[in-house]
C-alpha cells in the first residue's frame, strides 16, 4: 500500500520508519507524559508489546512515518494510516501519532495530521479516516478536531489493564473525503462501537 513513501508539509518531512529509527521509537515509549493516555505513563519493554491495545512500532511498520522538522532534522514523532478495509460501503482507515514531549505545543500534531488527511483522500485513494482516543484526552481531541474530524460517538471497550480516566470511555473520530472541517468539540454520547483504533493519540 505504501511502498516507498516520502512527503512533507510546511515544516515536517514524513518518510517510513526504518529499523534505524529505533532508538527515537524507544525515546517516545520512555516519556511517561507521552505514555500518560496509553498506558498511564509506565514504561514499555524494549521490545516494545505485541498483545497490546496501543501500538510499538520498531522500524518495520510500512504504515507508520517518522516525522523530522525540515529546518533541524530534529525527530518529532511518528505517525500512522492503518487499513482498515472497506467499512459502511468505504475505504476506511485510522489515524494515529505520537510526538516526542519537546514537540507538543508548536502545532506538529495538527500539521503532521492534515498532512495525512491528504494524502489518504489524495494518492492513497481512501474514503474515510477515522481516530479514537481517551474522553479526557482534550489536548488529543482538539488535534482531531483543528484537523478536520468530527466527533461520532463515545464507546467504553472492556480494556484488560485501565488506566485513570478510561472510566469515562474513549471518543471516536471521523473525516470522510469532502467533509467540511469542524471547530467546536462536540460533546460525548454513550453509544455502541463501529469502529476501535489500537493506536493511542496524545496532545498537539
Amino acid at each position: 500500500m505504501f511502498p516507498n513513501v516520502r512527503f512533507s508539509t510546511a515544516r515536517l518531512a514524513f518518510r517510513q520508519v526504518t529499523p534505524a529509527d529505533r532508538d527515537d521509537l524507544l525515546s517516545l515509549e520512555a516519556s511517561p507524559e507521552v505514555m500518560l493516555y496509553l498506558n498511564g505513563g509506565r514504561p514499555v519493554p524494549e521490545e516494545g508489546l505485541t498483545d497490546s491495545d496501543f501500538l510499538t512500532p520498531r522500524g518495520t511498520e510500512a504504515e507508520v512515518f517518522a516525522a523530522h522538522e525540515i529546518a533541524t532534522g530534529r525527530f518529532v514523532g511518528w505517525f500512522g494510516v492503518f487499513d482498515d478495509g472497506i467499512q459502511h460501503g468505504l475505504h476506511t482507515a485510522e489515524l494515529g501519532y505520537r510526538l516526542a514531549r519537546r514537540a507538543w505545543g508548536q502545532g506538529f500534531a495538527t500539521e503532521g495530521a492534515k498532512g495525512l488527511i491528504a494524502a489518504a483522500f489524495g494518492p492513497w485513494g481512501f474514503d474515510c479516516l477515522r481516530a479514537q482516543t481517551m474522553t479526557v484526552n482534550l489536548g488529543s481531541r482538539r488535534v482531531l478536531e483543528k484537523a478536520g474530524f468530527h466527533f461520532v460517538e463515545t464507546v467504553f471497550p472492556n480494556f484488560p489493564d485501565p488506566v485513570p480516566g478510561q472510566e469515562h470511555g474513549e471518543v471516536i473520530y471521523e473525516i470522510r473525503r469532502g467533509m467540511p472541517a469542524t471547530t467546536d468539540m462536540q460533546p460525548p454520547g454513550r453509544s455502541a462501537p463501529l469502529s476501535q483504533c489500537g493506536v493511542g493519540l496524545l496532545a498537539d
